[in-house]
């Protein structure tokens, strides 16, 4: 007998199902309903198209409804909406949008890939602005054509996340200036905020302006026509084109409606499967709630590569392949500028919910052989459990091949590795790829050291403690680092005065050595240690810590003028 599979939106997971399923069986009828006018296209392309970078709309289609016909005798129809799902007699009301016609659709399986719509507050004034949201390419057409007629010369994007930050970027790419409104005090919320910092100064260093921890309150236009963005602190920035980039939520009201089981923030429940509370329904993509990979509780997570993963074993156990989705650990890059900021796993503020005993490490190596043309520095931080060194979670930023290493350390984590694995890794190695130590070698070697006691560590947040305690901060830079600046209260000597400076050096005070990224504290600290000196080293060094205490009007004056590379 002939199976009837019905699938309910495309993109990644609805289209990933069903092009799946027809590879494990030639003879099911497949039918994909999509509201939209695109079943298939790049979402996380849509940003470069509207800054020029993609200059062919055309390619922003991956699949159309013919290839899917041609190449898989898929049924794709498109304009065309699901309105009910009668579970009982395994029904879908379909409403064609074109011509307002509506019939029943029988399935056999039903898969739910409705996707997530962007958040769209209720502000006053909205309608005297002109407010976009960047979802799907008419969005992005939009917005082009409106910058192709108006030539807005200032642009507001609300939001500091994934889309906000790539549409600031695009939106300065077309010669517009961009004030980026965030309401938390950092942007991707998702990074440590010291890790936020890097990403902070990038913005400024493109002349970016960045409202952190005040958000939008309303929208005006005056009497010569200008219009605005008032802030909640009363703060108000001239505009003439508003991007919305706050967040998502679930398209799920057609499950809703239809009495499927959703989370408390209105997500369809799945079961490892990618079962619904109905055994006959499948759902995936943006619109589920499933796992955290490392502490398994409830989690969304909008991000494609999981969506499409989804799809595929969803197919698998429609087909009676028995497989299970075992949770997302939620690997994400981005472009911004410049730099590549990369993560994956938990941050501190996850693991601090989940009460896990963490350690962490900072460092910042080259994305390649120094003395190969075009290195760049990397920031890296390594999160891992305390007793066995257990690897949890990692956040790099900088030059190319920072989403390299988070992919190795993606991989680590998947197979429950430890800092150890990490330190043994043989990773590839050519100058103008990498190191004779990769970067994800040396946050092992640094971790191993931690948890076997090679070496005491303190970090940029406890600093304070050092100096209230009447403790040493020994800053074993060279004197032209030192001058441009330093950790307060420190005393100077270069590394290479130590040995003849030893009877200037407490042996009973606590003593915090400082460099400018690790390396050179640690050797002296080696030093110091082993003659009897009570000694810890400020991870990540100088670096790690200016970044991590400079307030926002610090970053903005580097950033027009970094007195060295602090950065990257």
């Amino acid at each position: 007998m002939t199976k009837k599979i019905v699938v309910i939106g495309g993109v990644a997971g609805g289209a990933s199902t069903a092009a799946r399923y027809r590879r494990l069986d030639e003879f099911a009828e497949i039918i994909i309903l999509e509201r939209g006018s695109f079943v298939s296209f790049a979402n996380c392309g849509l940003p470069y198209y509207v800054g020029g970078v993609i200059q062919d709309k055309e390619n922003l289609e991956l699949v159309t409804p013919e290839m899917f016909q041609d190449r898989f005798n898929i049924d794709v129809r498109i304009n065309t909406e699901a309105l009910f799902i009668d579970r009982e007699n395994k029904k879908v009301e379909v409403s064609n949008l074109i011509n307002d016609s509506k019939y029943n659709l029988e399935y056999d399986t039903l898969v739910l890939s409705p996707g997530a719509e962007p958040i769209r507050p209720p502000f006053k004034g909205m309608e005297e602005v002109p407010v976009f949201t960047l979802r799907t390419i008419p969005d992005t057409l939009k917005i082009t054509e409106h910058i192709e007629k108006h030539q807005p010369k200032k642009a507001t994007v609300v939001g500091g996340g994934f889309i906000g930050l790539e549409m600031a970027e695009n939106l300065h790419e077309k010669g517009i200036e961009v004030t980026i409104i965030e309401l938390m005090d950092q942007v991707m919320i998702t990074l440590d905020r010291e890790m936020a910092q890097y990403v902070h100064f990038e913005l400024y260093r493109n002349e970016i302006e960045l409202i952190l921890g005040d958000g939008v309150d309303s929208f005006e236009r005056n009497e010569t026509g200008q219009a605005s963005v008032i802030t909640q602190s009363g703060r108000k920035f001239p505009t003439d084109l508003v991007v919305l980039a706050i967040g998502v939520r679930p398209e799920s009201k057609l499950a809703k409606e239809s009495g499927l089981e959703l989370g408390k923030r209105g997500h369809i429940l799945v079961n490892k499967q990618m079962q619904t509370s109905d055994p006959n329904i499948y759902a995936v993509g943006d619109a589920v709630e499933v796992t955290n990979f490392i502490t398994q509780k409830r989690i969304t997570i909008p991000l494609a590569g999981p969506a499409n993963k989804q799809g595929r074993i969803a197919a698998n156990n429609i087909a009676g392949k028995t497989e299970e989705y075992e949770g997302v650990l939620a690997a994400a890059v981005v472009k911004v500028f410049d730099i590549t900021v990369s993560q994956v796993g938990l941050n501190e503020k996850d693991l601090k919910s989940n009460e896990i005993e963490y350690e962490k490490v900072y460092l910042h190596p080259m994305n390649h052989s120094g003395y190969y043309p075009g290195a760049d520095k990397l920031a890296l931080k390594v999160l891992f459990e305390k007793n066995t060194g257990k690897v949890l979670g990692a956040q790099v930023l900088g030059g190319s091949g920072a989403e390299k290493r988070i992919d190795v350390i993606s991989t680590i984590i998947h197979f429950g590795g430890t800092v150890f694995d990490l330190e043994k890794l043989e990773l590839t190695y050519a100058p103008p790829f990498g190191s004779a130590r990769d970067p994800v070698n040396m946050a092992g070697y640094i971790a191993t050291n931690i948890i076997k006691q090679d070496v005491k560590i303190i970090h940029w947040h406890d600093i304070s403690s050092i100096q209230q305690n009447e403790g040493l901060i020994l800053d074993v830079r060279r004197d032209d680092e030192f001058e441009l600046g330093t950790i307060e209260g420190a005393k100077h000597f270069s590394e290479f005065e130590i040995r003849s400076r030893l009877d200037e050096i407490p042996k009973d005070e606590r003593i915090c050595l400082c460099c400018q990224e690790g390396f050179r504290a640690y050797i002296v600290q080696r030093n110091l240690s082993q003659r009897g000196y009570k000694v810890c080293n400020l991870v990540g060094g100088y670096k790690t810590y200016k970044m991590a205490t400079a307030s926002q009007e610090e970053l903005k004056e580097m950033a027009k003028n970094p007195p060295f590379r602090i950065i990257f």
